[in-house]
This record gives C-alpha cells, sequence and structure tokens, in this order.
C-alpha cells in the first residue's frame, strides 16, 4: 500500500512542479512540460516492480508511436483558444487527437506497427 501511495505522490508532484513553473516562465514551464518525466517515471516504476525488460521496453516503444499524433494537437491549442475559449478548446484539442491517432494508426499498420 505504501508504494503505491508513494508512487502517486511522486508522480503527482512533478505535475505539480511543472504547473508551477509554468506559470513563472512559459519557456521553461514548456520546456519541462515536454520532457518524458511521467514516461520516465513509469520506466523506474516498471523496473523497481521487476517487470521484464520485454514489458519495459514495449512501454517505451508504443509510447513514441503514441506521442506522434499528439503533436498536431499542441499547434492546433494556440490557435484555438482565443477563438473558442479554453473548455471548447480543450474538447477541439481532444477530437483533433483522436482523428490523429486514428488516421496513424492506420497508417503505421501498413508497416507492421499495430497500435490498436
Amino acid at each position: 500500500m505504501w508504494w503505491v501511495l508513494t508512487k502517486y505522490l511522486l508522480t503527482a508532484a512533478v505535475v505539480v512542479l511543472v504547473s508551477e513553473i509554468a506559470k513563472r516562465s512559459d519557456r521553461l514551464g514548456g520546456f519541462i512540460a515536454a520532457l518524458p518525466l511521467i514516461t520516465l517515471l513509469t520506466l523506474i516504476w516498471l523496473y523497481l516492480e521487476n517487470q521484464t525488460q520485454e514489458k519495459i521496453a514495449n512501454h517505451a516503444w508504443y509510447t513514441f508511436w503514441y506521442v506522434v499524433p499528439t503533436l498536431p494537437m499542441f499547434l492546433a491549442f494556440p490557435l484555438l483558444l482565443p477563438k473558442l475559449g479554453f473548455w471548447p478548446t480543450m474538447l477541439m484539442s481532444v477530437a483533433i487527437t483522436l482523428v490523429c491517432f486514428g488516421i496513424f494508426a492506420l497508417v503505421v499498420k501498413r508497416f507492421g506497427i499495430d497500435l490498436l
């Protein structure tokens, strides 16, 4: 139980830290948010929980492929925000990401990469 609580607290602390830094500096906050901190923590948790190397490697592999279709959202969000407001922009960003992911999954499937 303590292990799970520790994982939650450390992972949440990373998110809070990034949001606090972003309040003070857009650039530094964006830079830190772009670092794969949660992925690195996840890889550490998997390792410390004695998961196989294959499981850990697969997590890193799929994380790479899942990041690619999220990138258009980061371009659309600042363009949509002044026009739509925050919540509609969030909703549109999720929709854009889902559409991009669906298209991307179909494209990479032709190359033997099965994301769905």
